[in-house]
């Protein structure tokens, strides 16, 4: 198993925000977890990479428990973000923000790297000159999750990578997603409030409300259920 949650229970203040958390992802695969806004599925990535720290449980990451480990450690192990919200460094070029995201790794893999990202974002390279302050939404999403890759990881967490963009554009970001997975050999935990395209790119789903794992299953399980048809799929269309 790469990663193992095992009875995570994190604060913000007194505020209880993940009770006992149990999840798993294995080694090559994509796994989504879908939940309402403030249902702690943000604060399940952020838990991963250490801050905030989780007050109870374990983290486990290929063997090795991170739980009490600084984020940079995490990042070390092969574990990056592509967090909610994109933020990305807008003062920055779209090279600068790449150069920043590979700070981690063996600069002989840059160049490769720096290819690899702009096969699957021909728009960046493009860009490469420009301050990403100065991108479009869909163009900062792919910074985004470019600069993580730079970092070389074997885990990408992404946070939802579709937020506020064109239908066009989120079909776009779930196949490279796709690719990532299939073509890169990197497993992915994908956290998406778009529910019908994470699961059907999932190969497993968790559902979270109120800090707690209420359901899991394959992506087609979790598709076809009618409780997260009512609560996630407009109604079950």
């Amino acid at each position: 198993m790469l990663l193992t949650i095992s009875g995570i229970h994190t604060y913000y203040g007194q505020i209880h925000a993940l009770r006992g958390v149990d999840m798993e992802v294995e080694a090559g695969e994509i796994v989504t977890l879908i939940g309402a806004n403030g249902a702690g599925k943000s604060t399940l990535l952020m838990t991963i990479c250490g801050n905030p720290r989780a007050r109870q449980g374990e983290v486990i990451f290929d063997g090795e428990t991170l739980t009490h480990m600084s984020t940079s450690e995490i990042v070390r192990r092969g574990i990056a973000q592509s967090p909610e919200g994109r933020r990305i460094f807008p003062r920055m070029t779209v090279m600068e923000n790449l150069q920043m995201g590979a700070i981690t790794s063996d600069p002989q893999y840059f160049d490769a790297d720096l290819d690899r990202v702009f096969d699957l974002f021909p728009r960046l390279k493009e860009r490469q000159n420009q301050r990403g302050g100065t991108l479009s939404g869909g163009e900062q999403q792919m910074l985004a999750i470019g600069r993580a890759l730079m970092s070389r990881p074997r885990l990408l967490l992404l946070d939802e990578p579709s937020l506020g963009l064109a239908p066009m554009l989120v079909k776009q970001i779930f196949e490279v997603i796709r690719e990532i997975n299939a073509e890169q050999k990197i497993t992915v935990f994908l956290v998406e409030q778009n529910a019908y395209h994470a699961l059907k790119l999932a190969h497993r789903g968790y559902v979270m409300a109120n800090g707690q794992i209420l359901m899991t299953g394959s992506g087609e399980e979790l598709l076809a259920d009618k409780e997260v048809r009512a609560a996630y799929l407009e109604g079950g269309h």
